[in-house]
């Protein structure tokens, strides 16, 4: 089980200078995804007098979001793992693959960063409404709370299979498209029901500047739930160490 490799802290970690450099460029890919993410979202409905509903809008919000994705998980995958979403980075603790104090460096940096690229935009446009997510006409708590599960167990299982899985190979280094690429399909499949976060930090960034709560709680636990489902599967499943001898490839 991954859980039995969680590691909760390395108090050795706490003066390690990468530590905190994990944690700045959390929060610097933050401010850039969401900028981008959410003003995306920003100017379409400035454009098309709050279209970003419509299906051009949708498609709109789905290609910013791959673009920006792409380039911030490879801008930081070196650095921080390029998480940018509390989701990934509580995925990959419960695999195993960072301590808890990493982890709730990383939880703050995203979300600061969030806030902070929200109250960028507000001032940039002059104060324009930063909207929050929010459920669809017909869409219960519930239903949402499903569809977050779904896409961020997606979102996961998709890097943990070319980003963490030690047998990636050479398709390791299509991670942050491949990434992106579900992350922008999922948008395109839940987005015209409850926004599509799979990302409590492009949630909670968005909420704070509106002040805007409504059904937020769903936008953390449906991502959580789904990333440790994707991390306990794939973990065991796939990565966990065969107990078997290789067969010499002539008996193969």
């Amino acid at each position: 089980m991954p859980i039995s490799r969680i590691a909760i802290v390395s108090l050795a970690e706490a003066g390690r200078a990468g530590a905190l450099k994990a944690a700045i460029s959390e929060f610097i890919l933050a401010i850039i995804f969401v900028f981008a993410g959410e003003g995306s979202g920003m100017a379409f409905n400035k454009l098309t007098d709050n279209g970003s509903s419509t299906p051009a809008g949708l498609i709109s919000a789905a290609l910013a979001h791959v673009f920006g994705l792409v380039a911030v998980v490879s801008a930081g995958f070196h650095i921080s793992g390029g998480h940018v979403n509390p989701a990934v980075t509580f995925g990959t603790f419960v695999g195993g693959h960072i301590t808890l104090f990493r982890s709730i460096l990383h939880w703050i940096a995203q979300c600061l960063g969030s806030v902070v690229a929200c109250l960028l935009h507000q001032f940039s446009t002059g104060g324009l409404e930063t909207p929050a997510f929010s459920l669809s006409s017909g869409v219960s708590a519930w239903n949402a709370l499903v569809f977050e599960i779904v896409m961020t167990f997606g979102l996961l299982y998709t890097v943990y299979a070319t980003a963490l899985d030690p047998k990636k190979g050479d398709i390791g280094i299509l991670a942050p498209m491949t990434i992106a690429c579900i992350a922008g399909a999922n948008i395109l499949a839940g987005g015209a029901f409850e926004g599509a976060s799979m990302n409590p930090a492009i949630s909670f960034g968005p909420a704070v500047a509106s002040r805007s709560w409504d059904s937020h709680w769903v936008y953390w636990l449906g991502p959580f739930l789904g990333a440790s489902i994707a991390a306990i599967v794939y973990n065991n499943l796939f990565i966990k160490p065969s107990t078997h001898e290789t067969l010499p490839s002539s008996e193969i």
